[in-house]
């Protein structure tokens, strides 16, 4: 039996490592999910600030403001994090997974 790359990579994984992470484009994604998550923040601010004196009510502005603060603090960390990824992955070699090839047989249709 011969074996084709294609079923060839069904039987055996292949290991593939991350040898890089692009700083900005991953940031993008990181800065979209933290400013959805933000949105928590908000949801705790808004009885805080009709519900609480005036302190509460400071407190209650910097939740409203959760998901820019949110999405500002996760680019800069996240740029960082994959900043000394790169360094180190260059020098030790990046995290190291198998992937293999599956069936891609088409999905039956919706109900209607």
């Amino acid at each position: 039996m011969q074996h084709t790359p294609s079923s060839f990579n069904k039987s055996f994984p292949m290991k593939k490592q991350i040898v890089r992470i692009s700083i900005i484009q991953s940031s993008k994604i990181i800065v979209a999910l933290y400013f959805l998550l933000g949105f928590l923040y908000t949801l705790i601010g808004i009885p805080m600030f009709f519900m609480g004196g005036q302190r509460i009510k400071i407190i209650a502005m910097v939740y409203f403001f959760g998901p820019v603060w949110m999405a500002v603090v996760g680019f800069v960390f996240f740029a960082i994090t994959a900043a000394v990824y790169n360094l180190l992955a260059g020098m030790v070699g990046g995290f190291e997974f198998e992937v293999r090839d599956v069936d891609q047989t088409p999905l039956p249709p919706l109900p209607q």
